[in-house]
């Protein structure tokens, strides 16, 4: 990397670039690892975290050029915070406890984590209660971190079931607002109604995420076999009206069993 970003022998669209113009290759290389996994394709996914690794290169020599930091002090840095991160594993100088790791529950392993990173946001003077989770996550990620943050002060529902009755609360205000012309006031209790959903998820141990992702495939899946139904039955989804749409749906929902 530091050769393609060399001022005389690189290369022109290498040393034109800044983190600023990386950080959507950032996201995009993150969203194709992810998308590897979910396929089961372990030799698609080696070459994404290879290209992710590229990014976290990239941007490390971006920096060193600038007089920042390096690759090195980025694998340090990390090095140092798992060490810190696990103190039922490291002793505080990175070597192994002398009589192996505590054997935590993973709810105490959890506790402890939260605890270590809050002590860092301490030290570091960060004062945001939530944690200070990324703006950039996708809004459903987000949402979940901010309300599983929020649990860990003890604001949540008891339970599964209180989170539906909110929702049901949610529905009800998002049909009151449909009544009003005011856009910004029904967009406002749509996303009141997908955070509550979005602790469903939580409640229930599902990634909220990839709960829509599974969500949108399904819709894929059955709209073009209810096309293809239409097709078989001689007609078109360009002149097929809402009711036949909607048998064919059917159909398609019951051939699933």
């Amino acid at each position: 990397m530091a050769a393609l970003r060399d001022p005389e022998r690189g290369c022109a669209w290498d040393q034109a670039q800044t983190l600023e113009s990386l950080a959507p290759y950032t996201l995009e290389e993150a969203y194709e690892v992810v998308d590897a996994i979910e396929r089961g394709d372990l030799a698609e996914l080696k070459g994404e975290l290879g290209d992710l690794l590229l990014q976290v290169v990239f941007q490390a020599q971006v920096a060193r050029e600038a007089g920042s930091f390096a690759f090195d002090d980025v694998v340090r840095a990390i090095c140092a915070k798992l060490i810190r991160r696990h103190p039922h594993v490291f002793t505080a100088d990175g070597s192994l406890l002398p009589d192996g790791p505590d054997r935590l529950s993973l709810a105490e392993l959890d506790a402890s984590w939260t605890a270590s990173k809050a002590a860092e946001r301490s030290d570091g003077g960060g004062t945001d209660l939530l944690g200070s989770v990324a703006k950039t996550l996708p809004a459903l990620t987000r949402a979940e971190k901010i309300s599983r943050n929020a649990a860990r002060h003890g604001f949540d529902w008891p339970d599964a079931e209180s989170v539906i009755a909110k929702i049901r609360e949610e529905v009800d205000e998002v049909a009151d607002a449909l009544r009003h012309d005011d856009n910004d006031h029904l967009a406002e209790e749509i996303g009141d109604l997908l955070f509550a959903v979005v602790n469903l998820a939580r409640h229930a141990g599902i990634d909220p995420e990839y709960s829509l992702k599974k969500g949108n495939i399904k819709f894929e899946s059955r709209f073009h076999a209810m096309a293809a139904l239409i097709g078989e039955d001689g007609g078109s989804l360009a002149e097929a009206d809402l009711p036949a749409m909607e048998a064919a749906w059917q159909r398609v929902k019951r051939s699933e069993g």
